[in-house]
């Protein structure tokens, strides 16, 4: 289950370079970033305060709203892809997520609606346009002019099947035009407008002759900041025998289900975390399989872990979830036998898999029925299940039961695949963690909190460290580095390092000469590697600290009424490469009730995020993390949530020392 985030300022969620708004629980905007309102095709001062919904078109609404209502009142997964007005000649389509948060300043519980990255799998956006284009009989083809060629999306079977190929060159349509509509057509395709008007032109087919069609584009962009593409939708205005459409169909048909396998694999191959594997499911599945909603049950300690897309009613989703897999119902015999089941109405759903008389249910909906399928064949280990609802209560073809087979053990492969390299996760945590000290319990005068966070990359170990420890002069010693590399040898080289320090700052406590002689140690050796650190030597008594750096990043300072400055301390090269190198120091004076946060670059610099803006980030949540009255444990936490922020695969460090 998703827990209900808090929010610490609106701000938080808004920093997105994607589209992301706060709502209330009715609709109604309170804030949204510039990136939404580029989509609503608005300015920001015309959205809040108004309802979300009504800044949609009129075909967005209705699964809009259900979003929303989803988001207002399940701590699940929802999500629904919608199309956004935009500003340019072309609508903005995102996949977008709605959950519920909560501000601690009122306890007012808002939604947060903002759009996932959904550009490992593009093709998920086009779904509600092929449902579309299906439901009205139309053909959906996508153009790419630039590339001169003509993609075929699905739709009406009689349409998707006019191309033998999915793709087709430009040229090959057009040369198919009859040579008086030709030149209509090309102005479809290279229409620059929003949408265009219904062209209607003579197409020469391979095996039926000649057949009348309309065509309609309309540009979309895929994704806010994505490409532009050119979307063509034709209805056939030509008179067909029914045996024709049969046979077109039942070829669309066959295609339909190869290239739905081929695209879900697709998908499922690059998930790398279970919430995108999630993603994937609930986005494709219902879709896939011809059903109206989708449900995802996996495996966790031992019992089930439940969620939905907007088409399952919330109330089957939390019946569901938390349930043992020990339980004598269906989902959970499904998982364990590997043997999957159909359910022909809703009523039989309710007596055999809702049978606890305590649970208040809807009225069941008649001819719904449902199937499950296993993750897992027979024999394996049980993994999961999905669960995909019908309008009929007629049992899917023994065709479409193999093509959800497949794609279920496809998923239950991606999943292995997931947990495994979350295994190595954990270890390569346990090993780095086994390696970093254990902070002193008492430091008269002193709080002291550290944090570590492996790196995202899924199988390294980092360098990253930080100690803090007692010197002989009364005064502590606190400092943080970055070992380079992300494997066992970076955890061993960063290990020597903090331990030398230790051993040199026990006979001669000054940071400057603490990294110099390091460095002589490190130089001597000939180490294949290097490290950035900086060292603090800091009297507790009188609040003096002495630092000094090696290539490492700036210190931070923050106060107790939510100010903050960035220190730059005087440094020298980087530990390990340059001999003969002596270290500056630089004296001041940390005052009753102010902080220094020491962090590792991953904080506070990554692909999404310069190390100037970064420093400033982490310094003012630590300086508002301190006027709120908060510890340095709190603190620590509150500047290491913002990492993600970064998009850094780096493991990363912080260090807060607070001057009681």
């Amino acid at each position: 289950m998703l827990r209900e985030r808090q929010v610490d300022a609106a701000d938080e969620l808004l920093q997105r370079a994607t589209p992301s708004a706060l709502l209330t629980l009715h609709g109604v905007i309170r804030s949204l970033n510039a990136a939404m309102a580029t989509a609503l095709g608005k300015p920001w001062e015309q959205c809040v305060g108004h309802g979300f919904v009504d800044l949609l078109s009129e075909d967005q609404r209705i699964p809009a709203e259900s979003l929303l209502a989803h988001g207002a009142t399940t701590n699940r997964l929802a999500m629904h892809v919608l199309e956004f007005p935009g500003t340019s000649t072309a609508s903005v389509v995102c996949l977008v997520e709605a959950r519920p948060v909560t501000d601690p300043s009122s306890g007012e519980r808002l939604v947060w609606l903002h759009s996932l990255d959904a550009r490992h799998d593009l093709g998920g956006l086009l779904i509600p346009f092929q449902l579309a284009a299906k439901d009205a009989g139309l053909g959906l083809w996508m153009c790419s002019p630039d590339e001169h060629q003509v993609e075929s999306l699905g739709g009406a079977p009689a349409l998707a099947a006019l191309f033998p190929q999915a793709s087709v060159p430009l040229s090959e349509m057009i040369r198919r035009v009859h040579p008086d509509d030709r030149r209509n057509v090309q102005r479809l395709v290279r229409s620059s407008a929003a949408q265009s008007p219904w062209i209607r032109s003579r197409f020469l087919t391979e095996h039926d002759g000649w057949r009348v069609l309309a065509g309609q584009t309309r540009r979309i962009q895929l994704g806010y900041g994505g490409p532009e593409r050119v979307f063509a939708v034709m209805r056939d205005d030509t008179q067909s025998e029914t045996h024709r459409q049969q046979m077109l169909a039942e070829v669309s048909a066959e295609r339909e289900r190869a290239d739905g396998i081929t695209a879900f694999s697709s998908a499922l191959f690059t998930a790398a975390t279970e919430q995108e594997l999630q993603q994937v499911v609930l986005a494709r599945l219902a879709a896939a399989v011809g059903g109206l909603g989708a449900l995802f049950a996996v495996v966790d300690d031992g019992r089930l872990r439940v969620s939905s897309d907007a088409g399952i009613p919330t109330w089957v989703a939390d019946a569901l979830h938390g349930l043992s897999l020990d339980e004598d119902r269906p989902l959970p015999c499904v998982i364990r036998t590997g043997q999957a089941r159909f359910f022909p109405n809703h009523e039989e759903l309710v007596r055999r898999w809702l049978h606890d008389d305590g649970l208040p249910l809807p009225h069941p909906v008649p001819g719904t029925a449902l199937s499950i399928t296993p993750l897992s064949p027979a024999g394996d280990r049980p993994l999961g299940a999905w669960v995909v609802t019908y309008e009929s209560e007629h049992p899917p073809s023994s065709e479409k039961r193999a093509f959800m087979t497949a794609l279920a053990e496809l998923a239950g492969q991606a999943l292995k695949r997931i947990r495994l390299q979350q295994a190595h996760v954990e270890l390569s945590t346990a090993i780095q963690q086994s390696m970093l000290p254990t902070l002193p319990e008492h430091l008269p005068g002193l709080e002291i909190a550290a944090r570590y966070q492996p790196s995202r990359d899924g199988l390294d170990i980092g360098g990253d460290w930080y100690d803090a420890f007692s010197l002989p002069d009364g005064a502590v010693a606190l400092e943080i580095g970055d070992a380079q590399g992300h494997d066992a040898d970076a955890a061993a080289f960063m290990g020597q390092v903090r331990s030398s320090m230790r051993a040199i700052a026990a006979d001669e406590p000054d940071p400057g000469t603490v990294l110099t002689r390091t460095n002589e140690l490190l130089v001597a050796m000939d180490a294949p590697r290097f490290a950035s650190c900086t060292m603090l030597h800091l009297d507790p008594h009188d609040g003096q600290v002495i630092g000094t750096s090696a290539g490492h990043v700036p210190l931070l300072q923050a106060r107790d009424d939510g100010s903050h400055t960035i220190r730059p301390l005087p440094a020298g090269p980087v530990l390990g490469i340059v001999p003969g190198t002596e270290y500056p120091e630089e004296t001041f004076t940390l005052e009753e009730g102010t902080a220094l946060v020491m962090v590792t670059d991953g904080v506070v610099e990554g692909p999404a995020l310069p190390l100037d803006a970064g420093l400033e980030r982490a310094g003012a949540l630590a300086g508002r993390a301190l006027q709120d009255g908060l510890g340095v444990e709190a603190t620590a936490d509150r500047v290491l949530d913002a990492v993600a922020e970064t998009d850094h695969l780096d493991d990363v460090a912080v260090l807060v020392i607070r001057r009681a």
